[in-house]
């Protein structure tokens, strides 16, 4: 029975991601702050081990690692979902500023340097790190910035470890309905992208974006950039997190 570690898992996409994982046969590590939701969700699983995690603190994410390896000796997944959304101006506070970077961008690197020499060891594993459509088109200022980050560290780690049968994955939400995002009509649920990271993990890949209908976007906005620049002038689109998971 694999062993996945997914980050978030309090609720929105982690939560439902969860949820899949552990009805398809995964022993799934719930790391997240509030240790009362983790606790309820665990008891409605089956094979869920609870373990709460601010994924800003080192030695929490050490632990939180440890606590997976305990047991039966494999970390198979990572899923780095954990995420902050909110801070969309370059004139934001500082300490705002500070915390996003801690959460959206250090903390899966932590967590990756934390699981890959346990995987190295095993001969293999799966990462999958949550980003966001925000990655590819810069529309929301700092958190924006992180998403991009991210996906170049991605990008970076994916190379390092090719050979290793550790595969790494990103997977880019765009809107997805949740309580971010409720003045929202239409959006897909969380479900959509947990479908798609138990894909990942599974058989990994270099990118998925879901909906899929967001690649138009992705491509319009590299293609044509100055086009973008004359939408979004003036405005920043998302003051919340885009994939709608806090």
């Amino acid at each position: 029975m694999p062993v996945v570690i997914v980050t978030g898992a309090s609720s929105g996409i982690g939560r439902v991601t969860a949820e899949r994982l552990a009805r398809n046969g995964a022993t799934v590590v719930l790391a997240a702050r509030r240790a009362d939701k983790l606790t309820a969700l665990a008891a409605e699983l089956p094979n869920a081990v609870a373990v709460p995690t601010d994924v800003r603190d080192p030695a929490a994410i050490a632990d939180l690692v440890a606590r997976a390896a305990e047991i039966n000796g494999r970390v198979d997944g990572l899923v780095n979902n954990a995420g902050v959304g909110g801070v969309a101006s370059v004139l934001s506070a500082d300490d705002a500023v500070e915390g996003m970077i801690q959460v959206n961008l250090l903390a899966p690197i932590r967590l990756m340097r934390a699981v890959v020499p346990l995987m190295r060891d095993q001969g293999g594993g799966a990462i999958v790190n949550i980003g966001s459509v925000a990655g590819e088109v810069g529309m929301s200022g700092v958190y924006s910035a992180t998403k991009f980050a991210l996906r170049g560290m991605t990008d970076s780690v994916r190379r390092e470890l090719a050979g290793t049968g550790i595969g790494v994955t990103l997977i880019e939400p765009g809107y997805i309905a949740g309580a971010a995002n409720r003045n929202r009509s239409g959006l897909p649920g969380p479900e959509i992208v947990a479908a798609a990271v138990e894909k990942a993990l599974r058989r990994p890949r270099r990118r998925m974006i879901v909906p899929a209908r967001y690649r138009v976007a992705i491509l319009a906005a590299n293609v044509l950039p100055a086009v973008a620049d004359r939408m979004y002038a003036g405005k920043a689109a998302g003051k919340g997190d885009v994939k709608g998971n806090l």
